[in-house]
């Protein structure tokens, strides 16, 4: 990424009121910010504002855009937004291009989810550090060394869970990774590593969430005799399959239709979903909104 390309992406979750755009928009054109591009939503059943700005690092005065130079201005730029922060009550957060998000990818032995991730990665796709994949099964790790990427095998076995997770925690924490992506990973995350990364955990489910959720969705959704089948992606929560949603799809079956046909046409869905998620994570482009989301694509 050349100096020109580099960008600043300012997200905003406040409660909504007038002048608020007007405020951040002079702010950011005092600074001698070019917005690039611009998002916000009011909602009205909660009374909240959502806002994403993105502007280009180059344009904004002093030295933001020189190497090195972003750490400073950050803290500055802290300084000089707190009075209209605290005065329309906001949570923000200001993400660099030029920092990608540090991304841990966590998988059984299903595989289809991995290898779109892998290529999609391997594609340039998705701006992220694969800093890792970890697993509960040795299956995929000449899949994972393939791409260069490290593979830490994890066991989960029924007496030996807690141990089991607090070394993924662990991994996760001495790789700084930023995410962490259950790219169908066949173990339930106890609710202290939910809590402990809220909003930093994406999972991809095969059902179109609320409906069937928990073990063998597309068999429940035969059962019932739907013609819609679905896949969602979502914020882990310690509720299991209750978290946030941030995208879903479907695909139409008919009576012909097998559970394994089922399965098969949710492959598909699963692997773009899931992708498709990842990469407005990875782009700041999904605000929580309680247990939903904003999603700015």
């Amino acid at each position: 990424m050349t100096q020109a390309e580099r960008t600043l992406t300012l997200t905003i979750t406040c409660p909504d009121g007038v002048g608020i755009v007007a405020a951040v928009s002079q702010f950011l054109a005092d600074c001698g910010g070019w917005i690039v591009e611009a998002n916000h939503h009011s909602d009205r059943t909660t009374g909240r504002f959502f806002m994403r700005n993105v502007i280009l690092a180059a344009t904004l005065h002093g030295d933001a855009a020189a190497p090195g130079g972003l750490e400073n201005f950050v803290a500055g730029f802290a300084d000089a937004f707190a009075p209209i922060a605290q005065r329309f009550g906001m949570q923000w957060q200001l993400s660099d291009s030029a920092r990608r998000k540090r991304v841990l990818i966590l998988v059984s032995r299903i595989d289809h989810c991995l290898v779109d991730l892998l290529y999609r990665w391997k594609a340039g796709e998705l701006d992220c550090e694969l800093v890792g994949v970890a697993s509960n099964h040795e299956d995929l790790r000449e899949l994972v060394q393939s791409y260069g990427i490290g593979f830490h095998y994890v066991p989960v076995l029924p007496d030996e869970r807690a141990a089991a997770f607090a070394q993924i925690d662990s991994l996760f924490e001495e790789l700084r990774a930023d995410l962490m992506v259950l790219a169908r990973y066949m173990q339930i995350l106890p609710a202290s590593l939910c809590r402990r990364y809220p909003g930093r955990i994406i999972n991809i489910h095969h059902s179109f969430l609320p409906s069937f959720a928990g073990a063998k969705p597309y068999h429940q959704a035969f059962e019932r005799g739907v013609k819609l089948i679905g896949a969602s992606s979502h914020y882990v929560t310690e509720v299991l399959d209750e978290g946030p949603i941030i995208e879903q799809d479907v695909v139409r079956i008919d009576h012909d239709d097998t559970p394994a046909d089922l399965i098969r046409y949710g492959r598909d869905i699963e692997k773009t979903v899931l992708a498709r998620a990842l990469k407005y994570h990875l782009e700041d482009r999904v605000l929580l909104n309680g247990q939903r989301t904003v999603v700015f694509r």
